[in-house]
């Protein structure tokens, strides 16, 4: 039988034959196709005269019958902010029944008892589906930091005639069947730029305008957006035991590569440009895949997972009912806080003069919300401290609200705004020129910010954890000796920074056409040395040597004194190591930065050489050689 036949033979397994037209509608198929497949099944010894599965049908139908389901439910959804800290996603309602115990009531109408579910965030509160429906859990302790081929991976003993399907779906019919005969992946008829799969005429599921194979990435298929559209993907699959095992296989293929853990699942469907398996299209309207906070709103409006405390906090700091915040999005995800941004159709911000309009007005805001750990990080009530002595020197970002106990923190959003590009020269040489001029404010506030002592308290939020790296106690033994040198030549402190990295200057044209520049995120601002801010650029944009030189030249016009630029030296390996420990601390709470991580470290190893060198090369006694400082008068 091919595919068309097998839909055909699907319905009829389940339900007797009235006329050709019901069960064209009911396969999907053209009146012609159910014709012709009609005659074949026949011919075949699948259908009798009277078209009632033959035994030959029934038996090759309980031998492909499906046998068990996989839900993947690991993930922990950041972009269903301001919900998906409080629950997994699994777990919001629609119509008043939690996704996943709707997925398990339509597998058991099925016939499909045995479910294993993959969990991850949040797992504990996954127990009780244990005792209430009979499932299996699987704990992916990777959830933070890898994808979800990861996730499939741990239920490879159990992919055999199975369905695979996502935890996020909600389906308005049931979209399992006692009966399969192939293996099929679903999607949609509704066309999606951001979809990397298309279905062709014969069935086939083929990459888009020859796309990646890790077809659901949401982030790089915006970025990089196919010149033609493919389907919607849906999510749900069903393989047979071959198909299964081929599966298995490919997956453990692109494990074996680091570089492929954060693939979805799907890319193991690949071979060449095309899936393994053929598409099974279902309209638009039989499922509604829930990624976000506004696509739960369209589906249920009453869902009780609409109410949040941060719409209430948003509420109450903008004078406007709940109702009226809309169009909310979550923004990338940042290295200490998650944020999002919302409209408001109404409403003057509280403490703020009204605009002068008449009646209601949209306007768009970005809401931050601190992320794991920064509690133990950073002194918000300094933070706040620190917004109220800058915040009428248009030098930040515009501060709506702020909570000086946990961090919230509401900023109108600046339209057109751009993040400096470290590889543009003239974007950096500008940024720079603002960045100076806000040193030069000589700004003076009671909090600071040692960098050793970070070094210091960082390491201590390991809790008697080892560093990833074996040779961490003599790098930092040798950063802590740079620290003579920079209590010499640290400039006079004022407010710095500290965390004046590309992504933190806004650029954008202002009512007037001019080009402004801001610096956003002030949640480590203090008196310290400003040329840290310097340094802090640097590692942030991982810029090489020469990179490193002509910025420290463009903000000292060219006439930066020899010891100066050793000093800044000794400030990117010294904050290498800070931000190296910071995220050794975020790798214990399961959030991973990649390369970032590893490039902090090494420049705290290089740069402690490099300021080395060039002090012998000045003649400038290295650290911890008190007589030749003496000597040299310093």
């Amino acid at each position: 039988m091919n595919t068309q036949a097998c839909d055909i033979m699907n319905v009829l397994l389940t339900e007797p034959y009235v006329n050709q037209r019901i069960l064209a509608e009911r396969c999907g198929h053209s009146l012609g196709t159910v014709n012709r497949c009609l005659k074949e099944l026949i011919r075949e010894d699948y259908l009798g005269e009277d078209l009632r599965p033959t035994g030959k049908a029934r038996q090759e139908a309980a031998r492909k019958a499906p046998k068990n389901a996989v839900i993947l439910a690991a993930g922990p959804g950041i972009r269903m902010i301001p919900i998906n800290t409080e629950i997994p996603k699994a777990f919001l309602e629609v119509a008043g029944e939690p996704l996943i115990e709707r997925l398990i009531r339509q597998l058991h109408e099925a016939g499909i008892k045995e479910i294993c579910v993959i969990v991850g965030y949040q797992k504990e509160q996954f127990e009780y589906l244990i005792d209430d429906f009979g499932v299996r859990l699987i704990v992916n302790p990777d959830y933070a930091v890898k994808n979800n081929l990861g996730s499939l991976r741990l239920a490879a003993p159990y992919l055999s005639d199975s369905y695979i399907v996502p935890c996020d779906i909600w389906c308005r019919e049931n979209p399992f069947r006692p009966n399969e005969l192939y293996s099929w992946y679903m999607i949609s008829d509704r066309p999606d730029e951001a979809s990397m799969v298309r279905v062709n005429r014969r069935g086939e599921l083929i990459c888009v305008s020859g796309a990646q194979k890790n077809p659901r990435s949401k982030d790089s298929d915006r970025e990089n957006p196919p010149r033609q559209k493919g389907n919607a993907m849906a999510g749900i699959a069903y393989l047979q035991k071959d198909a299964a095992a081929a599966l298995c296989r490919q997956m453990e293929i692109l494990w074996k590569n680091p570089q492929n853990h954060g693939l979805f699942w799907e890319a193991a469907l690949f071979t060449g440009n095309k899936m393994t398996v053929y598409a099974r299209l279902v309209p638009a309207s039989l499922t509604t895949e829930i990624n976000t906070y506004e696509q739960l709103r369209s589906l249920d409006n009453t869902s009780p997972q609409l109410k949040s405390d941060k719409l209430d906090l948003i509420a109450g700091a903008l004078h406007v009912s709940p109702d009226d915040i809309v169009d909310i999005t979550v923004l990338k995800k940042g290295m200490t806080n998650r944020s999002f941004l919302f409209s408001c159709r109404t409403g003057v911000p509280l403490g703020l003069p009204a605009s002068g309009t008449d009646g209601p007005c949209l306007s768009r805001y970005i809401m931050r919300i601190p992320g794991e750990g920064t509690d133990r990080l950073i002194d918000r009530s300094g933070e706040a401290a620190v917004c109220g002595l800058i915040r009428d020197k248009n030098i930040c970002e515009d501060i709506v609200f702020m909570d000086p106990e946990n961090g919230y923190k509401i900023t109108r959003f600046i339209e057109g705004a751009r993040t400096c590009d470290p590889s543009d020269r003239d974007e950096v040489a500008r940024c720079l020129a603002r960045l100076k001029e806000f040193h030069q404010m000589n700004l003076q506030s009671d909090r600071s910010f040692d960098l050793y002592e970070r070094i210091e308290f960082y390491e201590s939020l390991w809790k008697g954890r080892p560093s990833a790296y074996r040779n961490y106690a003599k790098t930092k033994a040798d950063v802590l000796r740079l620290k003579p040198y920079t209590d010499i030549w640290a400039a006079g402190p004022c407010l710095t920074h500290i965390d004046a990295v590309p992504d933190n200057f806004l650029l954008f044209e202002n009512e007037r056409g001019e080009e402004e520049i801001r610096l956003i995120d002030w949640e480590y601002a203090a008196m310290q040395d400003p040329h840290v801010d310097l340094a802090m650029f640097c590692i942030y944009a991982m810029y090489g040597r020469e990179q490193i030189d002509w910025l420290i030249g463009e903000y000292f016009s060219g006439k930066c004194p020899v010891p100066v630029r050793i000093k800044i030296y000794c400030y990117i390996a010294v904050c290498g190591l800070v931000w190296s420990n910071w995220c050794e601390y975020k790798r214990n709470l399961g959030v991973e930065f990649g390369e970032y991580s590893l490039r902090q470290y090494r420049y705290a190893r290089e740069y402690y050489q490099i300021a080395r060198e060039e002090m012998e090369k000045a003649g400038i006694p290295f650290p911890g050689d008190t007589d030749g400082f003496k000597k040299k008068g310093l």
